[in-house]
């Protein structure tokens, strides 16, 4: 497991505000934050360091934070925090910009500007959850200026980049207590330039990114779409290719320099086989015939489907099916 983790529960009642407050403000840069709920307050929140860059899923009760000019004055750590809404609402004020955020929302705001962030009229004891990232100004090959043109927007989560850097921060919380320190560098890389990319197309200042930079977040918009794809057969590198604007060639050497030895199609067949694995062995699925998932999966042919799971894992699919059951379920 990577980071550490905070339970409302743990801590005393009378406590837990005060407690969490604390955390926040180490978290992001300080802020007088109140809460109606502080008497009886509940949050969990996890911390990630990630080398330089800190991400920290949370969940908690309306809670206002306002960060003034006078704080701004006492203490300013040059970072940039990205936060990413998932559940219920927020109203946020920034450089002169108000709105309100809901679900896969974005915005982006600068520790050396004042903020106000309020929970919505109308929605009371509603549970706020969400993933905030900090990370330092200088970490971003964008210049300061054009970034000013993002802050306080209500950008979105749903489509392009955004989409990306959304469910790499989901998954980074789901995964996270698999996740071991020796991954933390190479995850905070992966994660600036999701960001780097994400602020670039923005602002269409793609010509402003490292090379490097640039071939990295064009590698993991490849694996996504091949994600999002799998369930296609005529999945395939040509395809994978054209849809990318880019050569077959040249697609090939993205994934031979993102992971060695790894071709794109042994990549293709070995997501494949794992979601068709999980699905085996899911309870919810257990009436659903193999075909259907083997299907589902990209494999419309039931010989190939056995062929290529039994050589991954040893076990026909039924075989593994019956296996994965518990004991306590029948046949």
């Amino acid at each position: 497991m990577i980071g550490t983790v905070f339970r409302s529960d743990d801590i005393p009642v009378e406590h837990r505000f005060d407690y969490w407050r604390e955390l926040t403000h180490r978290a992001i840069a300080p802020s007088d934050m109140s809460s109606e709920y502080a008497a009886d307050f509940w949050a969990s929140q996890r911390l990630l360091e990630l080398g330089p860059v800190f991400v920290w899923p949370t969940s908690h009760l309306p809670t206002r934070f306002r960060r003034t000019e006078k704080m701004v004055r006492q203490s300013d750590p040059e970072m940039y925090h990205v936060s990413l809404v998932l559940g219920g609402g927020l109203g946020f004020d920034h450089v002169g910009r108000s709105d309100v955020f809901g679900p896969r929302d974005l915005w982006v705001s600068d520790t050396a500007r004042s903020y106000d962030v309020r929970p919505p009229a109308g929605r009371a004891h509603r549970l706020i959850t969400g993933v905030g990232v900090n990370f330092s100004k200088v970490l971003l090959p964008v210049p300061p200026a054009r970034i000013r043109e993002l802050l306080g927007r209500r950008l979105s989560g749903r489509e392009g980049m955004g989409a990306l850097l959304t469910e790499f921060l989901i998954g980074l919380d789901r995964e996270s207590d698999s996740l071991q320190p020796t991954d933390a560098q190479r995850l905070s890389t992966v994660l600036l330039d999701l960001l780097s990319a994400w602020f670039a197309q923005l602002l269409e200042a793609e010509d402003t990114l490292p090379p490097e930079t640039r071939q990295r977040a064009l590698t993991t918009r490849i694996r996504a779409f091949i994600r999002q794809n799998l369930h296609d057969p005529a999945l395939t590198p040509p395809v994978i290719a054209a849809a990318h604007h880019i050569s077959l060639s040249y697609l090939h050497r993205l994934f031979k320099q993102d992971c060695p030895g790894a071709s794109v199609a042994a990549w293709i067949r070995s997501q494949r086989l794992q979601g068709a694995h999980r699905d085996l062995a899911d309870p919810a699925l257990k009436s659903t015939p193999i075909h259907t998932i083997a299907t589902r999966w990209g494999f419309p042919r039931a010989s190939d489907f056995t062929r290529a799971f039994r050589g991954a894992y040893g076990l026909s699919p039924t075989e593994y099916r019956v296996q994965a059951r518990s004991p306590r379920e029948p046949a």
